[in-house]
Order: structure tokens, then C-alpha cells, then sequence
């Protein structure tokens, strides 16, 4: 043998050595791969029952409120249903005289003052008041000398709040502005 052929067999040898190696590298990477894949997809499956039960809450949440206002209206109708009767009764009362009339109509007035009151709706603004514009609507001018400066000389309209939140302002005539 020639040192040529010498130099060529030690080649060979560490050629299949190196192969087995290079073959157990992409089965231990293609396993960690795998698992995290495998990750990966269950925190995708988290996510989407995540996202599917915050929208069910969503809808759920939207429909308990719709169902809270519809029972809040039906609830207040309820309450004035009695004073439409007594408004029915009073127009089908054609024999009535105008006192007993006049006497019905104050009646259901004060019941309909009643069922507000009951829930939580009150009158306010009254001549003599100052004037507020956040409360009043003015609508009129007038100077006279019984009444202080931007004070409510008349109401054309009362107005109405339910606890602090004004339903409907005032609408009046202020005086000396």
C-alpha cells in the first residue's frame, strides 16, 4: 500500500461514525417540536373557550339587562293602569254633574301624584325660587317689583326628578333678569 492509500481509509471510518450522530439530532428536535406543537394547541383550545365564554357571558349579561328594563316598565305600568280605569270611568260618567267631575279628576290627580311619589319621582320648581339654569327652562322675562332679581315669578310646567337626575326642568317665567 502507497501512504496514498493510507490517507484514505482513516476517512471512511469517521464518515459512518459522524452519521449516526447526525441522524439523532432531528428525532430529538422533531420531539421537542412536537410538544411544543403540542403546547401551542392547547393553549389555542384556552383561548378559544376563553373568547366563547366571555361572549356567552356578554350575551347573557345583555339579555338579564333587557329583561331588568322590560320588568322595570311593566312594573311602573302597572302602577298607572289604575288611573287610566279611574280616567275611563270618568269619561263613560256622562251623567255625572260638573262638581262630582271636578271632584274625580282631583282624585285621580292626587293618585297619579301618589304612584310618582311611590316610585321616586318628585315635583319640583315653584314661584318665588331662584332661578337655576341647570333646572329651569325660562322661557319668558318680566319685570315686577314683588319678586327679587332672577327669581321665578311662574311656572308653566313643573319639573320632575327621579332622586338627583332631573326627568324634566321647569319651564317658567323669571323675573327682573
Amino acid at each position: 500500500m502507497s501512504k496514498s492509500q493510507k490517507k484514505e481509509q482513516p476517512v471512511q471510518p469517521e464518515a459512518q461514525a459522524q452519521t449516526p450522530v447526525s441522524e439523532a439530532a432531528p428525532a430529538a428536535e422533531t420531539g421537542e417540536a412536537a410538544a411544543l406543537q403540542k403546547a401551542l394547541d392547547e393553549k389555542n383550545d384556552q383561548f378559544l373557550r376563553l373568547c366563547a365564554e366571555y361572549d356567552n357571558f356578554r350575551k347573557r349579561s345583555q339579555k338579564e339587562k333587557q329583561e331588568l328594563y322590560n320588568a322595570a316598565r311593566a312594573d311602573v305600568i302597572k302602577e298607572l293602569l289604575p288611573v287610566l280605569d279611574n280616567f275611563d270611568r270618568a269619561a263613560g260618567n256622562r251623567d255625572a254633574s260638573e262638581e262630582d267631575y271636578k271632584k274625580g279628576v282631583e282624585l285621580i290627580h292626587t293618585q297619579l301624584g301618589e304612584i310618582l311619589k311611590k316610585i321616586g319621582v318628585e315635583p319640583f320648581g315653584a314661584a318665588g325660587e331662584p332661578f337655576d339654569p341647570q333646572i329651569h327652562n325660562a322661557v319668558m322675562t318680566a319685570e315686577d317689583e314683588n319678586f327679587g332679581e332672577n327669581e321665578i315669578a311662574d311656572v308653566f310646567s313643573k319639573g320632575y326628578k327621579l332622586g338627583d337626575k332631573v326627568i324634566r326642568e321647569v319651564v317658567v317665567k323669571v323675573a327682573n333678569t
